[in-house]
């Protein structure tokens, strides 16, 4: 019995790459597919003449039916996990970019950008819930990898306008429903491998109670959260700002061409995946809060500076910018899952969750601001927002939180 429980103890400890390279591979797939929206842009704009408010329009609905139902599937998954929720979310996203292929009409892409932000919501506290479980004692790291995936599939969004949407338009969309296939493969091989690790934790004895994701949170702990969330927030609206208009900046202030524009956003977004590569890495050694600080408190003096270069000093401060400031993105994470360990599904839909849907507020606000008074005002706005960063000694250090929750 002593031996069992010894094997399972280190089955448990155990990184399983394998799973780990699965679901960032899914990753990938899920966020490639949504990384067709942002990349559709400047042909919107084009061919059915859309004004900047509803190209943001096109990011909140994505983004915030995401957001608001990431946490609510993490708190049912809390409750009653359910592995092959995993294959039926990108079932749905592949549905809605169908529909995205097809449509001419602004409201039914608007419904069809619904389908693919509602299997997102799915994916994704499913897939750090997986992460987590697979991760053993190398959560910043199994997190990295997790979420890499996610940020790579981001990152192609320019490449896809270059290459794909410039010469094929709307149309060339359709080509993503392979994508979607291939991913429900693959989520299959990792639903399979989630069953059976739920059907062996059935057996394992238990020492807490099922009762603990009852239990209140202390105030610090929700005060904490309440201050993660702020942090993701102003990243989020950053990252928007450059992921949905940044490249009509480039257009207008700089003569560039669409093309053009597209390989500085995917130099931001390759460094950002670069950035939330070695961010878990270094979180575990380093620490979590110190990462968080560093990320966005490190990156601001850049930000700032930004708006004002020539376009010669773009591309340097670029990669920087978009590798720092994403270094934190799946150390968030890790964090509020080492806050609320009990509460996983829920913790991970909300950092993650709350990341998109704060990012589509801003996408709305920020496009509703461009509208009205110019392209280089938003740039410059969003410039300061990592400044916000220095918030981040505020919260609980790394052995803060271990004490908090051995209370």
């Amino acid at each position: 019995m002593n031996s069992a429980q010894t094997k399972n103890n280190v089955q448990q400890m155990a990184t399983v790459y394998g799973v780990l390279f699965a679901i960032s591979g899914s990753h990938l797939f899920n966020d490639a597919i949504q990384a067709v929206i942002p990349a559709m842009n400047p042909i919107f704009e084009e061919s059915l003449g859309l004004s900047y408010a509803q190209l943001g329009w096109i990011a909140f609905v994505i983004n915030m039916t995401s957001s608001l139902m990431q946490p609510v599937f993490g708190y049912f998954s809390d409750r009653k996990p359910t592995p092959f929720l995993l294959p039926f979310g990108m079932l749905l996203s592949m549905i809605g970019l169908i529909g995205f292929g097809l449509s001419t009409n602004y409201y039914f892409i608007l419904l069809s950008v619904f389908f693919i932000g509602l299997g997102s919501a799915i994916f994704h506290p499913e897939g750090s819930r997986v992460a987590y479980m697979a991760a053993g004692a190398k959560r910043g790291l199994a997190q990295s990898i997790y979420q890499v995936g996610g940020n790579f599939g981001q990152s192609l969004a320019p490449v896809f306008t270059a290459f794909i949407f410039i010469r094929f338009g709307q149309k060339g969309a359709l080509g993503f429903t392979f994508v979607a296939l291939m991913g429900i493969i693959l989520l299959l091989f990792v639903s399979r491998w989630y069953k059976t690790r739920l059907e062996i934790d059935m057996y394992k004895p238990k020492k807490k109670s099922i009762d603990e994701t009852k239990i209140p949170l202390q105030p610090k702990i929700k005060a904490a959260m309440a201050l993660l969330v702020f942090l993701v927030f102003a990243r989020s609206w950053y990252s928007a700002g450059i992921g949905n208009f940044y490249q009509f900046y480039l257009i207008n202030d700089y003569g560039l061409s669409i093309k053009q524009a597209q390989l500085y956003i995917f130099i931001f977004m390759f460094a950002g995946v670069l950035g939330t590569f070695l961010g878990g890495p270094l979180a575990d050694r380093f620490g979590r809060r110190n990462i968080i600080f560093l990320s966005m408190a490190g990156a601001a003096p850049l930000t700032i500076l930004l708006p004002y270069v020539s376009v010669g000093w773009i591309i340097p401060l670029f990669f920087l910018i978009g590798f720092i400031i994403t270094s934190s993105f799946s150390v968030t994470v890790v964090y509020a899952q080492e806050l609320v360990p009990q509460k996983i599904g829920m913790v991970s839909g909300l950092i993650v969750g709350f990341a998109f849907g704060m990012g589509a507020v801003g996408a709305v606000l920020l496009g509703t601001l461009a509208d009205l008074y110019s392209i280089k005002f938003v740039m410059i706005l969003c410039s300061l927002l990592p400044l916000f960063g220095i918030f981040t000694w505020l919260l609980p250090s790394d052995e803060k939180v271990r004490e908090l929750n051995a209370e």
